[in-house]
């Protein structure tokens, strides 16, 4: 009989909830409904503790409303968008005329995809703001022209207006944090930036916040965010830091940590971070009976922390969480990508048939991106079974979804330009294969964010693998030290640096090589440390 801990009955139990959940909705990869979520977004809910502290006056006599406003306002910042509008929620359970209350669901609502009923909470807001204040009726206006240019994101004048309409509150109200806060949010070129996107003209807002308010977590949070984006990952740690120290019961506080220590080599540590996160919202989960798929950075977080198992050739624990996540829907299009990890873990392992299938399993979502990338891992797993026509018919099905739905196809770019340069690579096309795959290098080395960047370092294992399988080694040299640029510490880099010398001869970098990757994999398994030792270098 096999033991599970208690965390790994949690998770098992989860999974079990998703798998019935696909069942019952009909399809492998369906969400709970707009009204489950709203349902839940209903429940009482206590003031709780841990959770960092915010803080605004709002036109209440209820001393009990401001309180489960406040709770809200910090979920808010923390993108616990559930429990964000339970407390506001709650807020008007004590004072059904709060009007910023209504705001602040409106934010929660669209995050947790019930865009009818963001617009409905605004429209409250707008109804009660005749007994709101001066500087409520300006954040109402605010909303909704966010809201506006929400729903037409490629409209920049919607953005700027919105932006206008933060800089007239500013201006009447200089003291106000929350303000300053929303402000560095709207320099991102999103409308619908909830604070992961900031970019480097956000952060003086951010620390006039912190001059206002030391106290507050949220301007540490998105300072780090912001410092993340711009390639600077130890000031993103300090960041990081003490928002997690501000707000200990907060996964995402924890995943934070963990985003910036393995961004700046601590891997370690940094599964440490988010197995802490992933302990909080799997207990969280099960005790307040919320399916999985519900909560975005439960997903998000278990991707993370898979993919750092891989990292440090901890395969079957990466192999198990992989299979979680992949088992997990999602209305989030970019989460439903990123479940392109799985069949990309299985390639690397020499495991093409189970690839392939989920793949397909992919391929058959109903979202046509989401489809396209099923059809582009299918691609690749087919190359690497030798199956080349099967392998373009992949590939041209692939661009004929992306065409049909042009707003989200970027997303996909470099994973079909990879499929399509390793196809030239193993067709005989040796140097539009080259060509086409160090562009995808050089996009996916650029892309800001430690999600992109160990996405990255996969991405260009994957290359390193497919040009030594087609016998070119000096392209295979060149992506092994791409690797190797991109981040020093990771044991695969030095591993395929150790194949390329073994096979040029040069045995001493092969050893060399291969001693700095069974160093950096000390932690790995023995089966896949014993696979390592026993190549003939």
């Amino acid at each position: 009989m096999v033991s599970l801990s208690n965390h790994a009955l949690i998770v098992v139990l989860l999974v079990l909830a998703a798998s019935l959940a696909f069942a019952q909705n009909g399809h492998p990869h369906a969400v709970s409904s707009s009204s489950t979520v709203l349902e839940l977004a209903r429940r009482p809910v206590s003031i709780r503790s841990g959770i960092g502290t915010a803080h605004d006056a709002v036109m209440t006599s209820s001393r009990e409303a401001q309180a489960f406003y406040d709770q809200g306002l910090a979920y808010i910042h923390s993108y616990v968008w559930l429990e964000a509008a339970r407390s506001f929620n709650q807020a008007l359970a004590h004072d059904e005329q709060l009007a910023m209350a209504y705001v602040g669901l409106s934010v929660a609502y669209t995050e947790l995809n019930a865009a009818s009923a963001a617009r409905e909470a605004l429209a409250r807001a707008t109804e009660r703001a005749r007994g709101a204040s001066d500087r409520e009726r300006q954040l109402i206006d605010a909303r909704a022209l966010q809201m506006e240019a929400e729903a037409a994101p490629a409209d920049a004048s919607k953005l700027a207006a919105y932006r206008a309409a933060l800089d007239r509150a500013l201006a009447a109200y200089p003291s106000n944090e929350e303000l300053w806060l929303a402000r560095g949010k709207a320099e991102s070129r999103d409308p619908a930036e909830r604070g992961q996107g900031s970019v480097d003209a956000s952060t003086p807002f951010y620390r006039k916040a912190l001059t206002l308010a030391p106290d507050h977590f949220a301007p540490h949070h998105y300072l780090a965010h912001a410092f993340e984006n711009t390639n600077r990952p130890n000031d993103a740690l300090t960041e990081a830091e003490t928002y997690a120290r501000l707000a200990p019961e907060i996964p995402h506080a924890q995943h934070m940590r963990g985003h910036e220590l393995r961004r700046t080599g601590r891997v370690a540590e940094a599964i440490a971070a988010f197995e802490a996160a992933d302990a909080i919202e799997s207990k969280y989960l099960a005790v307040e009976g919320i399916a999985a798929d519900i909560d975005w950075h439960y997903h998000h977080n278990l991707d993370l922390l898979a993919t750092s198992y891989q990292y440090v050739g901890q395969m079957m624990k990466a192999e198990r969480l992989l299979k979680a996540a992949f088992a997990i829907p999602s209305a989030l299009i970019v989460q439903e990508f990123n479940k392109r990890e799985w069949p990309m873990f299985l390639r690397a392992n020499g495991r093409l048939d189970e690839a392939l299938a989920a793949a397909e399993t992919l391929a058959a979502h109903p979202s046509p991106l989401v489809s396209a990338t099923g059809h582009i891992e299918a691609g690749l797993a087919r190359l690497a079974m030798k199956q080349y026509q099967s392998a373009a018919d992949e590939s041209n099905t692939a661009l004929r979804l992306m065409r049909g739905a042009p707003e989200g196809a970027a997303l996909l770019a470099d994973a079909l330009q990879q499929l399509q340069g390793e196809f030239q690579l193993r067709t005989g096309q040796k140097e539009k294969g080259r060509a086409a795959l160090e562009h995808v290098a050089a996009n996916v080395r650029g892309r800001p964010g430690p999600d992109a960047w160990i996405q990255a370092t996969f991405t260009l294992d994957a290359i390193a693998r497919a040009a030594r399988e087609v016998g070119d080694w000096s392209f295979a040299g060149w992506a092994a030290r791409q690797m190797i640029a991109h981040d020093p510490n990771y044991g695969g880099a030095h591993y395929a640096l150790a194949l390329v010398a073994a096979h040029d001869g040069d045995r001493a970098v092969a050893r060399e090589e291969l001693r700095r990757a069974r160093l950096l994999w000390k932690d790995g398994d023995a089966d896949f440390l014993a696979r390592i030792a026993l190549d003939p270098l």
